[in-house]
């Protein structure tokens, strides 16, 4: 069977104009491939193949407008019809559930390790998603990061604080921003710092502030370890936290050097599509698990991200 199978969250849930894997959807159907998607609960094993009751669906057209590159119907696609796939006949399969890598995500990797092994390709491979969490990639490299410190005694985290003065706070297991806090050297300090761990019963990662945030946060596209493109991200007047993409991005040596030093690790473990966060020349986190961006990217700047991941995996040579 042709065509390309999305294991993503519901399509009611993503946003058409710049949600990544719609994105990387619509570049698949623009090489004249079926694009199939189901939901984790609608993978199943029988007799040791994986299948899924999979809908295959046409993405609807785009039109330029405003400051969009695109505008995109709030219903984005057509059903074109459901039927059970026996999910190693397809070309590919992206794993496209956004995180925490909670029991529902892991559960998922698993059953994806058969279609793996039966020779299908997944992206990102199952493994490499396992092995290596994107909060925790950067301690691997301190000499590339802000000073970090991870863990769950608010009384360590209170001195580590006070060691640089402010630090930014979040769950081992956080994305999308959620449950990041800002913590400075006061008082407060230690009544935030109980909240965040949940009493000393939940992991976060601290790391110093960097000021210069406020110049951007670079997010370096990567893939199979090479920068493919960046963008800068900047806060919102009256947020502390990252918002969209506002610039192109230049590449320098530092990110160079974060993609030397990332590279080799990402492919090993099948990573082939990442995504850095970079403020001042020094590595935050990596995403790995539903990297996103590009969509977005292409839509605001009008770049051709998903356009070249998609070539890419599909040709085998970068645009």
């Amino acid at each position: 069977m042709s065509g390309v199978l999305f294991v993503t969250d519901p399509l009611a849930g993503l946003l058409g104009d710049i949600d990544a894997t719609i994105g990387l959807m619509c570049a698949t159907q623009d090489l004249g491939l079926d694009v199939w998607c189901c939901e984790p609960e609608q993978l199943a094993v029988v007799d040791g193949r994986v299948c899924a009751n999979a809908r295959r669906i046409r993405l609807r057209s785009r039109t330029p407008g405003g400051d969009h590159r695109w505008i995109v119907d709030a219903d984005w696609w057509d059903e074109l019809g459901t039927a059970a796939v026996d999910v190693a006949s397809l070309g590919i399969v992206h794993l496209r559930i956004d995180p925490p890598v909670d029991a529902r995500y892991l559960h998922t990797t698993y059953l994806l390790d058969l279609v793996e092994r039966a020779g299908t390709r997944v992206i990102n491979r199952p493994e490499g998603i396992r092995a290596m969490h994107e909060k925790l990639i950067g301690p691997h490299h301190p000499e590339l990061c802000p000073a970090t410190y991870v863990g769950a005694d608010p009384q360590a985290l209170r001195a580590f604080v006070a060691r640089v003065g402010i630090a930014v706070v979040k769950p081992v297991d956080g994305f999308a921003g959620r449950g990041v806090w800002l913590v400075r050297n006061d008082r407060s300090a230690l009544a935030l710092l109980e909240s965040a761990t949940h009493g000393g019963r939940r992991q976060v990662i601290a790391q110093d502030y960097l000021p210069s945030v406020a110049e951007g946060n670079k997010r370096l596209f990567l893939l199979d370890g090479k920068i493919v493109g960046a963008v800068l991200r900047r806060p919102a007047a009256d947020d502390f936290r990252i918002g969209p993409p506002v610039a192109p991005a230049d590449v320098d040596e530092h990110d160079r050097t974060i993609a030397a030093v990332l590279g080799p690790e990402l492919r090993a473990h099948g990573l082939v599509i990442a995504g850095a966060d970079v403020i001042d020349g020094r590595l935050i986190e990596v995403n790995v698990t539903c990297p996103g961006g590009m969509h977005k990217t292409d839509s605001l700047l009008g770049t051709h991200l998903s356009q070249t991941i998609v070539s890419y995996l599909f040709e085998g040579a970068l645009l």
